[in-house]
């Protein structure tokens, strides 16, 4: 029986095009008008509702809405616009997966007096298919699947498999069809019905009723819709059979045997994908698998039907989904039902059409529009909508292919415009729900000044401290054990690297043992005291470089080195007790691109510096000779026979083994776990293998790695382990005490930079963190512990980039693919406390490791010093500017650094930095290397003053953009170096 409120009508016939019906004074049928015993009604304008129906929003009771915000509240509660924000937007947690309680169209007509049913429309996932009315080898009418979409498309090919999944390519004709058929066509909304028997009983009445159809072909064209549903196999598919035209009973079957779309194949067999094909006679992917689990599915229908006069299109939308028994070939409830017949018209493909229709239901947007609307014209809408978004390539000739790249940044910018509506004044109300309002003053911006000493610090323990409890449960999960055996060995690698560098740069005052003891007793200090115990604290290249400057300035002064550390560390103590006071983590906001990548750059043209120049000096202590004078014993002036060869093989082994792990992460060799296990461990790999060739070398010596045993200093002779601060051998100068304020600050310096930039860069919203951090507090902690560290004698750390973030990775849950192709979503990350906890304790007993560390040569920690160099400037936007530079700007990349800016503008930006590091280069290298961190300082200043006033606005915000992308899968090529701007 039909029921009258599942009916809605459209406007008047037009002479020719798809088939619709004209009341009797030729307008359309108005909403209270009888017209042959069925109720009728014209569609509801968008966010309208009838008198005396009412609209439940939940938690703020019943409330009449302003017609012009109806759309826009019912955009709010289904659109996911993450992802999509604008930078300086909050992002909102809101997802597909979160909208399983009503939505705010759900309104309860039937309380309030309509005739209307209630209609409780929640919103799906959707997985869709497309069936076309075939003849089989029978010689029978059935219908057969030719293609489905779960966001994207797979169609079956020729060879007898399933293709890759793709983007669907839609001609421009197709969608407008759609248009026009959708305003002429059958709309049925909310049918309550249980099976396709029943859905074709309402569609055909309808369709008659309108005029789509005549009474006569009721019964062919109910026989139609009840066919057989078949799916492709290497016997049978869209491609092996003839398509069928639908003939009046009684015609004779070759007649029915007609081409539904010519001799044409259709645009997507052509597609320019088609290197995508994956192997003949390869399965198609479990679909269910991919599959959500609420997921709701869209079945749409196309056919020739020589006996209809124009094309006519019907779209079902059923109360409730229903499971329709061999029709579709995964067990999921059907919600919408799209028929698409008609004549065999030289101008119209119905398989493209219906392309077109699979691929709109199978877009998030245009599928909610379906399911929240509420009559014809909100489905229009949507469809106008889907085109608005849509690109049209003209029909021209692409040169390369590579031009076609030009359309992503189009197309980026059509998504943020479709998946999150313009903000306006009105719409305050909305951005605060969905979580996109501004921070908060007080909460939400940690950098934001409370104008009260210590106020910051304050704030950082009460945000983050009463999360405590959950720290420890997180840490309840399998997946923070492994992410404890990768950081380990991520930390320990470069914690015997720069042990053993720092040793020959102190002249063993400082080695290994210092270095693992230190890293162990601060990184279980912060990881109980901490705002952030995400950060991994551990040595860098920037404080070694100043650790050697200071040595060469006390060696040259005649000071104790060990014991001006220890004033210094006083003053680092005093300085950040100042600075947390004045809440002066805020002023990392203006440590723009520009000054990171210098400082980077250098830090990174040190290591490299450094790593060749101790290995000159090897050449020049053994040097290539045809005769030796060899001795039982190696003494330390006698040149040894090979042993500059070797350390030249053993540091380039270690470098390019590395370096060709680190590239093999990223391949496409091996399964990816193993893949990525690898190349993980990629530096402890190569130690491991080229130790184990100069083991095997027994007869050419090599300098090793200095490990004294067990808790024993490095240099027992000439220091223990408490520092008195008055000086060991001689008295320590009492004017030095004072002016140790100078390296102190220096020393600070460094280690705000990395701190700072460190925190950061993980705690960009890209990374879902909920928990928070707290730049003063971590601070406060860690440059204080350093201070007190001095005292016996250990190094200052700093937190550390590159381990910081492969530890945020290591405990980053991502979400499981539900379509080919799709992106993994962030999940969660379990902050926690612990695994930082256990992985400073391992490093601590690392210590005992003495009889298997001493046989790591020198050579092979430079291998790994001069990886650490080459590795850190890939991810500095300055190193490609400097290789922009020796290219034509045909083959410059498509970045908005080069296609904004003007190339010698570009250039000119690029020399300014190559001065300042040279300038830089010149202190490093000079007597006043102490003053480095100084006058890297001043860089801010110049770009903040100075640089204005050559570049425009938009040019500085291209090349001083903080562009850089945040890494959860890597990409062939890419790692977490790239969103590294500070080596470490």
């Amino acid at each position: 029986m039909l029921h009258p409120d599942n009916l809605v009508y459209g406007g008047p016939q037009e002479e020719g095009g798809w088939g619709g019906r004209v009341s009797p004074s030729g307008g359309e049928i108005r909403e209270g008008s009888v017209t042959q015993g069925i109720w009728a009604r014209s569609p509801a304008p968008r966010g309208s509702f009838p008198a005396g129906s009412s609209r439940q929003s939940p938690g703020r009771g019943v409330a009449e809405a302003p017609p012009g915000e109806a759309y826009e509240e019912r955009m709010r509660r289904s659109l996911d616009p993450e992802g999509y924000e604008d930078p300086g937007i909050k992002g909102s947690h809101l997802s597909l997966g979160e909208m399983s309680t009503p939505s705010v169209t759900d309104v309860d007509l039937e309380a309030a007096g309509s005739r209307r049913p209630v209609s409780q429309r929640d919103t799906h996932e959707g997985y869709v298919e497309l069936h076309e009315l075939v003849m089989d080898v029978t010689k029978e009418l059935c219908w057969m699947e030719a293609g489905h979409w779960l966001k994207l498309e797979e169609d079956f090919k020729e060879a007898g498999h399933w293709g890759q999944p793709h983007l669907s390519f839609l001609t421009y004709r197709s969608l407008l069809e759609i248009r026009r058929a959708l305003a002429k066509g059958a709309v049925l909304l909310d049918v309550a019905a249980t099976s396709l028997a029943a859905i074709a009983h309402v569609l055909i009445d309808q369709m008659i009723y309108e005029g789509q159809i005549k009474p006569q072909d009721r019964d062919d064209i109910l026989r139609t819709l009840l066919l057989q549903h078949k799916h492709p196999s290497e016997a049978e598919s869209v491609r092996t059979l003839l398509p069928a035209q639908l003939q009046r009973s009684g015609t004779s079957r070759a007649e029915t045997e007609q081409p539904l779309l010519r001799e044409q194949q259709p645009l997507e067999m052509r597609r320019l994908a088609g290197a995508e094909q994956s192997p003949s006679g390869a399965t198609r992917p479990q679909l269910p698998e991919k599959i959500p689990e609420d997921a709701e599915a869209t079945l749409v229908l196309v056919g020739c039907a020589a006996f209809l006069e124009q094309p006519t299109l019907a779209f079902v939308r059923l109360k409730a989904a229903v499971t329709l028994d061999a029709v579709l070939e995964v067990p999921l409830p059907v919600r919408f039902l799209f028929v698409v017949l008609g004549p065999d018209t030289p101008n119209v493909s119905y398989h493209e059409i219906g392309r077109a229709v699979a691929t709109m239901m199978s877009e998030r947007v245009f599928r909610r529009d379906a399911y929240l609307a509420e009559g014809r014209q909100d489905l229009l809408r949507g469809v106008e909508d889907f085109l608005e978004a849509s690109i049209v390539l003209p029909p021209t000739e692409t040169p390369n292919e590579q031009l076609l790249r030009s359309l992503v940044p189009l197309q980026h910018e059509l998504l943020r415009r479709r998946y999150q509506p313009p903000e306006k004044v009105a719409g305050e109300g909305f951005l605060k729900d969905l979580g996109l309002e501004e921070p908060a003053p007080e909460d939400d911006d940690p950098l934001r000044r409370t104008g009260r000493p210590f106020g910051g610090l304050v704030r950082d323990i009460r945000r983050r401290y009463p999360k405590y409890l959950s720290d420890i449960k997180d840490a309840l999960s399998p997946q923070c054990l492994a992410a404890v055996i990768f950081i380990y060995f991520a930390a320990l690698s470069p914690a015997v690297t720069f042990g053993g560098l720092l040793s020959e740069k102190t002249k063993g005052m400082m080695g290994v043992s210092e270095l693992l003891i230190s890293t162990c007793v601060q990184c279980v200090l912060f990881s109980i005291f901490s705002a952030q115990p995400l950060l991994v604290v551990g040595f860098s290249g920037p404080l070694l470089v100043f650790e050697e400057a200071f040595y060469s300035f006390c060696s040259a002064n005649g000071m104790e080195y060990i014991v001006g550390r220890v004033w210094i560390g006083f003053w680092l103590i005093l300085v950040v007790l100042v600075v947390v006071a004045c809440e002066g983590s805020v002023l990392v906001r203006y440590l723009s691109r520009y000054t990171q990548e210098i400082f980077s750059f250098l830090i990174s043209l040190i290591f490299i510096y450094e790593t060749f120049s101790k290995l000159v000096t090897i050449f020049k202590d053994h040097p290539l000779k045809r005769h030796y004078d060899v001795k039982a014993d190696v003494e330390p002036k006698v040149p040894e026979p090979n042993t500059a060869l070797l350390s030249l093989v053993l540091m380039a082994g270690t470098f390019f083994l590395a370096f060709f792990l680190r590239k093999f992460k990223n391949s496409a060799f091996l399964p990816g776990t193993a893949r990525r296990l690898i190349g993980d461990f990629g530096v402890p790999i190569s130690i491991f293998i080229m130790a184990l060739v100069d083991f095997f070398i027994k007869d050419t010596y090599t300098q090793k790695l200095n490990v004294p045993k067990g808790l024993e200093v490095t240099n027992s002779s000439a220091r223990g382990w408490f520092i008195n601060p008055m000086g060991n051998d001689n008295p320590f100068p009492i004017w030095m005490m004072f002016a140790s304020v100078v390296p102190a600050l220096l020393v600070f310096i460094l280690i705000f930079l990395e701190t700072q930039i460190t925190t950061l860069i993980v705690s960009k919203p890209e990374r879902k963190l909920v928990k928070g951090s707290g730049f003063h507090l971590d601070l406060l902690l860690i440059v204080a512990m350093g201070g007190l560290a001095a005292l016996f004698g250990m190094p200052w750390l700093s937190a550390t980039t590159v381990r910081t973030i492969t530890h945020a990775n290591a405990l980053t849950v991502m979400s499981k693919t539900s379509a080919p192709g799709e992106k993994s979503q962030i999940l969660e990350v379990k902050e926690q406390r612990i695994s930082g906890l256990l992985v400073a304790v391992l490093i601590g007993v690392s210590i005992l490791m003495e009889p298997i560390l001493k046989y790591i040569p020198l050579a092979v920690l430079f291998g790994i010093f001069l990886y650490m160099g080459v590795t850190s400037l890939f991810g500095i936007q300055l190193f490609d500017r400097i290789l922009l530079l020796l290219m034509p700007p045909k083959y410059h990349p498509d970045e908005p650094y080069v296609t904004r800016v003007k190339t010698w503008r570009m250039h000119l930006f690029t020399f300014i930095q190559i001065i300042v590091l040279a300038l830089l280069w010149v202190v490093k290298s000079t007597p006043a290397s102490l003053a480095l961190p100084f006058v890297l300082i001043l860089t801010v200043p110049l770009r903040r003053f100075l640089l204005p006033r050559i570049f425009r606005d938009i040019e500085l915000k291209c090349l001083d953009a903080d562009d850089a992308v945040v890494t959860f899968e890597e990409a062939e090529g890419t790692d977490v170096y790239n969103e590294v701007q500070m080596p470490s």
